[in-house]
């Protein structure tokens, strides 16, 4: 009998696995994900449903086509929300757009609770220090709830 997990197939985003991580002594680490990386024009993504079970975390793909299928507009969305979490005033759009263009979409991320998190990474340098990330949380009608930095 295989200890492999399950896989999810989808015919629109591709296969999705339980994501795993070598560790360096050697030593597997299983984690609480099914993920798979998806090709999109602006380039590789990694698309992570939440959950251990098949079922369950392919119960979330129906809000993860959502998201890709809106991905521009909630790309936008989101890093509009960013720069606007961490200015001090209302930006110019300037450097709304200087955002858009320099934090890139590394992950979507399916939650049991609903949301969507798109994790980003500053493609530049400039807008978050080395080890940090920003990440917006959307709700199902395309709102971002919250927006968080992560390391």
């Amino acid at each position: 009998m295989s200890d492999a997990s399950p896989v999810i197939d989808d015919p629109q985003l591709g296969t999705f696995t339980r994501a795993t991580s070598e560790l360096t002594d050697g030593s597997i680490l299983t984690h609480d994900w099914y993920a798979h990386t998806y090709a999109t024009d602006a380039g590789e993504i990694e698309l992570m449903l939440e959950g251990t079970e098949p079922d369950a975390a392919g119960a979330l793909l129906p809000r993860l086509h959502a998201t890709v299928d809106r991905l521009d507009e909630l790309v936008r969305t989101a890093t509009d929300a960013i720069v606007t979490r961490f200015s001090t005033g209302e930006p110019p759009a300037h450097e709304l757009d200087e955002a858009a263009d320099d934090l890139a979409l590394e992950a979507i991320e399916a939650t049991t609770e609903g949301i969507i998190v798109l994790h980003f990474i500053d493609s530049c340098g400039e807008h978050f220090p080395e080890g940090y990330w920003p990440a917006a949380h959307v709700d199902d009608t395309g709102n971002v709830v919250d927006v968080t930095v992560e390391s």
